[in-house]
């Protein structure tokens, strides 16, 4: 295909769920990645968890899609008989100071329209015996995990038989090449409107664009430990701790997988490159510019400061496991192993105001849509939000 209604460069859930929403509008529709399958960084990469609309500013675009994304997500799930585990979870305090932040934390949730219920001690050890707690947590039952991966095959699998649609994997995007012309690796292609959802690289084609000059990205890693399976009874569902308010990050939790693993993480150290996975896999040359971006935001923005200074220690197992330690009762040290799963979390940053930014953000121009800042619950809402994106590119169409 050369030519398409829409073209998303972008085969992430974002990507291929807008390009489900379009086709079912009657679009022809073309989606590129550069990549040998969907996901492959953070749609493929992340927990697996629903969120049920629990943090998220009442008013935020990230609260108005989350829950109502959750329960499309699992009624897809359902639909196409894709693992799911709707396990609930719970979120705890750690200390007695983290305690008027949990019971802000649940008013927020409850004036978002979540649902969520405050509990005591003892109704926490009856849905998670082994949880730790002060004085009171949180309850979330309609947080539920899926497998991320067998859902973007399945997305792929109902673009691929919509008979309206391409997706085109192993083909990298480079900007404009020409009026409503992108120029690929495979050549020019011709569209009526171009969406960026290209995650990690999404500032990268919006500025090719004149879009977006304002935001770049800049990368967080998140590294995972598992519970070894003789101590995987420790967890039934999925324990978090109190977040931060001030940063966008929801700290070292447990979730146990559908398929019965229980992982611990992610951290959300400051990475030198998008695809920054190990300590020195997926550096490039783009490093020393991260680098130094990451210098402006510790000289200036308190909230990365602090990140800056506390995740990197993570990597150590002592300060990760005195992290987890604090959330269940009984764990040893040698109940923590290894596990190769780790993410990358882009987030953006407005260099105006030198801030990350909180809330999901597109900007458009004449025919071309950029999804600048997906950031976690996107994968949850992303159901939900792809009819948003389909009204904004349809509105481009003319």
């Amino acid at each position: 295909m050369k030519q398409a209604d829409v073209v998303i460069a972008g085969a992430g859930v974002i990507g291929l769920t807008l390009a489900r929403e379009l086709v079912s509008r009657g679009a022809r529709v073309l989606v590129l990645d550069k990549e040998d399958r969907p996901g492959r960084h953070a749609s493929g990469r992340n927990s697996g968890v629903l969120h049920a609309g629990i943090y998220y500013s009442p008013g935020s675009a990230r609260a108005a899609t989350c829950l109502a994304g959750n329960r499309l997500m699992r009624a897809y799930c359902k639909e196409r008989g894709l693992p799911l585990l709707e396990s609930g979870k719970v979120i705890v305090a750690k200390t007695e100071a983290e305690v008027p932040v949990l019971r802000a934390l649940y008013e927020r949730a409850v004036s978002s329209g979540a649902e969520v219920s405050l509990i005591d001690e003892a109704r926490l050890k009856d849905i998670e015996p082994h949880a730790r707690t002060v004085e009171a947590a949180i309850h979330s039952p309609l947080t539920a995990v899926v497998d991320p991966r067998e859902i973007l095959k399945s997305l792929l699998k109902d673009l691929r038989t919509s008979g309206r649609a391409e997706v085109r994997l192993g083909v990298s995007v480079k900007g404009p090449g020409g009026r409503r012309t992108l120029s690929t690796s495979a050549g020019p292609v011709e569209y009526g409107v171009l969406v960026n959802a290209c995650g990690a690289y999404a500032d990268k084609l919006a500025h090719t664009y004149g879009r977006g000059l304002n935001y770049v990205l800049v990368p967080f890693k998140g590294i995972y430990r598992k519970l070894r399976p003789e101590a995987a009874h420790l967890v039934r569902g999925s324990i978090y701790p109190v977040p931060d308010p001030a940063t966008p990050f929801l700290g070292i939790h447990f979730t146990r997988s559908v398929h019965g693993d229980v992982y611990i993480g992610p951290t959300a150290i400051p990475a030198f490159g998008r695809e920054n996975y190990g300590v020195l896999r997926g550096l490039d040359a783009e490093a020393p510019e991260i680098l130094w971006r990451d210098a402006m935001l510790f000289a200036t923005n308190p909230t990365f400061r602090t990140v800056a200074l506390l995740e990197p220690r993570k990597y150590m197992f002592r300060h990760f496991f005195a992290d987890a330690a604090r959330l269940v009762d009984s764990l040893k040290p040698e109940d923590v192993v290894q596990s190769p799963k780790a993410g990358i979390r882009p987030q953006l940053v407005d260099l105006a105001a030198n801030s990350l930014v909180m809330d999901f953000l597109t900007e458009s121009g004449e025919a071309d849509l950029h999804v600048l800042n997906a950031i976690s619950p996107a994968f949850t809402s992303a159901m939900a939000l792809a009819p948003i994106l389909a009204d904004q590119a349809t509105a481009l169409a003319g």
